[in-house]
């Protein structure tokens, strides 16, 4: 059973998962491209499976920046800490996100992080995803 702690663990994949690379899966830091996107790395482990790994961040994203439309090699659990954002997920109403608020976004499913409100917005993140795979691509 997911409890809050643990789904809270998922959050920081979405927001951060369209600048990271292979390097990210592999424990290097996340990259600094993105203006008004701060990443910092939590933790990460092998598994659960061979092949694929654990990796968890917290995303602080600037008011007014918007996300890119893109996909992970996995499954992307995610908790907003503070502040909100729309979260457009293929096959899914547009939700609008606010602390407190988590979101399972299956491996494959195109996604993006909608324009943050007028405050900064903190995400936790959990990552599942295939080694050696790069931790997000563009759609």
């Amino acid at each position: 059973m997911l409890t809050r702690r643990g789904f809270a663990a998922c959050a920081i994949c979405a927001a951060t998962g369209m600048l990271a690379t292979g390097a990210a899966a592999q424990g290097a830091p996340p990259p600094k491209g993105m203006p008004g996107v701060k990443f910092t790395p939590l933790g990460k482990a092998e598994g659960p499976t061979p092949g694929y790994v654990t990796i968890m961040v917290e995303a602080e994203v600037e008011p007014g920046i918007t996300v890119g439309r893109h996909t992970h090699p996995g499954v992307e659990c995610s908790y907003v800490l503070e502040g909100g954002l729309e979260m457009p997920i293929e096959g899914q109403p547009t939700r609008m996100l606010k602390a407190g608020d988590s979101y399972l976004i299956p491996a494959g499913t195109p996604h993006a992080g909608g324009k943050v409100g007028d405050k900064k917005t903190r995400i936790i993140t959990t990552y599942v995803v295939e080694k050696d795979k790069p931790l997000a691509s563009p759609t």
